[in-house]
């Protein structure tokens, strides 16, 4: 395979984590990637340079990218796609986490919240479809969490974004697959990046009625960052190997703790949907009379 037939992958927030592993990942099988991250600078050792194509026979791109600013997704999609004539993947990975009770939650960290997590996603997969859509091939990845199937005190702004994410792939993905375009979500559990360390904000506010549950959320969520069980570097793998199966899944759950609580969550779902059953179909008009 030739440099020219290569996939190209664009993949956000690469400067530590899920997105630093997937980036490595890809340019080791010697695929092209548009390595991004808010300080170019961070991705450098991953690339071979600060900006432009170098390192990996010009097959790495550094490119600055902040996903709440629209112009520098535009510029950036736009450089990738200059560079390499086309992306084939692109991986929204970029986010953080924001510990608060919802009483607690800071009007301008949740609006600040929604930006990354979701306007954003939404604004860079704007930016890469019309060329998906040209070529009709393409996969979109989405990273979403556990947290976007299941909800915990202390996290439920996290969650909402989440939730969000899940529900704009589901669309997504029903109107770009007749277009030869896949989706597939990500949702993993904890892994050791530093979602729950460096990277976590959460509210100044704390309010002692929520100490037993949104607060002990707090305290657990930070206590186990360093330790967390899921492996960046599997999860890359995971990722690659959905994204090139012959049928790549609409969702992807990685981690132990994602497949046992994700079951549990559909149990609880399918229990609580049967014991109101009766109440359910009575809210129909009633069937007309024979």
């Amino acid at each position: 395979m030739t440099d020219a037939d290569s996939p190209v992958w664009f993949v956000t927030g690469c400067s530590t984590g899920l997105g630093r592993a997937l980036a490595s990942a890809v340019l080791a099988r010697g695929w092209r990637a548009a390595v991004t991250a808010r300080d170019p600078g961070r991705v450098a050792d991953l690339t071979g340079g600060a900006a432009g194509a170098a390192g990996h026979g010009g097959r790495a791109l550094a490119l600055a990218l902040d996903v709440t600013d629209r112009q520098a997704v535009a510029a950036a999609v736009r450089r990738a796609e200059e560079e390499f004539g086309r992306v084939d993947v692109l991986v929204n990975n970029a986010g953080y986490g924001y510990l608060a009770a919802v009483e607690e939650g800071e009007d301008a960290e949740i609006r600040a919240l929604f930006e990354a997590n979701v306007f954003g996603l939404a604004e860079v997969t704007r930016a890469v479809l019309p060329g998906m859509r040209a070529r009709r091939s393409g996969h979109i990845v989405n990273v979403s969490s556990l947290g976007g199937l299941a909800a915990f005190a202390g996290t439920g702004y996290y969650h909402a974004t989440k939730f969000a994410v899940e529900g704009l792939s589901e669309s997504l993905a029903a109107e770009v697959a007749p277009l030869g375009i896949g989706v597939t979500l990500v949702e993993p559990a904890a892994f050791r990046t530093n979602w729950s360390g460096p990277s976590m904000r959460q509210s100044a506010l704390r309010i002692g009625d929520y100490a037993p549950t949104a607060g002990a959320r707090r305290e657990s969520t930070l206590a186990g960052y360093g330790r967390q069980p899921g492996d960046p570097r599997r999860a890359a793998e995971a990722i690659i190997a959905a994204v090139t199966a012959e049928r790549p899944p609409l969702r992807l759950l990685l981690g132990r703790t994602a497949w046992e609580v994700a079951r549990a969550r559909l149990d609880t779902l399918r229990a609580g949907f049967e014991e109101w059953r009766e109440v359910t179909l009575g809210a129909d008009f009633p069937e007309p009379a024979a």
